[in-house]
């Protein structure tokens, strides 16, 4: 038996469990969102595991890979949302900025 869920209900799922500053508010509508789609273009649904969410998932701003990751942008790699899609699937990308991706 499956239950689907909304945005509003998937950001309370992350409240609950205390890990409401694993992303911002906006990044778990990335999530939520690249989630979805990931479902209708395979077929699989996926169950809600917020725990595993956060092992597989984190939100970073452009600083925070480079530190993280000792990211040098350069003539190869301009850009960082085209040198993170080489490495990993990207979600997204909020208004803020940061960067919603599957850990690697």
């Amino acid at each position: 038996m499956k239950t689907t869920i909304n945005l509003h209900q998937f950001r309370d799922a992350f409240y609950r469990m205390d890990r409401k500053d694993q992303f911002s508010w906006e990044g778990l509508a990335v999530l939520f969102n690249g989630l979805e789609e990931y479902e209708e273009d395979t077929g699989e649904e996926l169950d809600l595991d917020v725990i595993a969410l956060c092992c597989d998932f984190l939100e970073m701003s452009e600083e925070e890979i480079s530190r993280s990751y000792n990211v040098n942008l350069d003539e190869s790699h301009k850009d960082m949302e085209d040198w993170l899609s080489n490495q990993t699937w990207v979600v997204g990308k909020t208004d803020a900025g940061s960067f919603v991706f599957r850990q690697f």
